[in-house]
């Protein structure tokens, strides 16, 4: 994970190392050398990791499942060519941005979902059939997907969702209408559902 921020001393330093990584991941994407770009941007549920593959947006990530570690397991999964590279990222940033501003219900960029496979896949492919400002049951969600007696996989799919926010496992509830987990927490979830409720 090629960060060269730590290097910098001044705002000049740092102005100059910004540009360096700059160079340093397009020449990287020319040359087919970044299977795995990141960036981490600030939003109203604290800073969030941002990772994508040439396919598509692969993951976010709360500071609470620890940045690094995430970056880790990406390296350890899909590649240890990862660097950070903003500019690969600021279409995802700008959707997410106008997202906790009230502007956007849905987003629009490309996703790959590569990192969960079978049942979990499914439900998490189904996810975004979820309206802005609506919420499902566990329960209502594996009727979605064809398996009604699945309510704990489909649990267990939205607890391991690699794409919260943008894939909506937030608006999925307990059947008694209050929370269940989340990836981010139950601060989190309750924001993410007071914003779409507010809109």
């Amino acid at each position: 994970m090629n960060d060269l921020s730590p290097l910098a001393s001044s705002p000049d330093d740092a102005g100059v190392l910004a540009r360096l990584q700059q160079r340093l991941a397009a020449d990287a994407a020319a040359e087919g050398l970044l299977d795995l770009a990141y960036t981490t941007v600030d939003s109203p549920v604290g800073p969030l990791l941002l990772a994508a593959t040439p396919r598509g947006l692969v993951r976010v990530a709360y500071a609470s499942e620890d940045h690094d570690q995430v970056l880790d397991t990406l390296a350890h999964r899909l590649s240890p060519r990862i660097l950070r590279a903003p500019d690969r990222l600021d279409p995802v940033a700008r959707e997410l941005e106008e997202y906790f501003a009230g502007r956007r219900r849905t987003f629009d960029v490309d996703l790959d979902l590569s990192l969960s496979h079978g049942f979990r896949s499914l439900v998490q492919r189904h996810l975004p059939e979820i309206g802005y400002g609506e919420t499902r049951s566990y329960g209502e969600v594996a009727a979605l997907v064809g398996n009604p007696k699945a309510v704990r996989a489909v649990g267990t799919a939205c607890a391991t969702n690699p794409l919260p926010v943008v894939v909506p496992c937030h608006r999925v509830l307990r059947a008694d209408g209050s929370l269940g987990g989340y990836i981010g927490g139950a601060d989190a979830k309750t924001t993410l559902l007071r914003l779409e409720a507010a809109a």
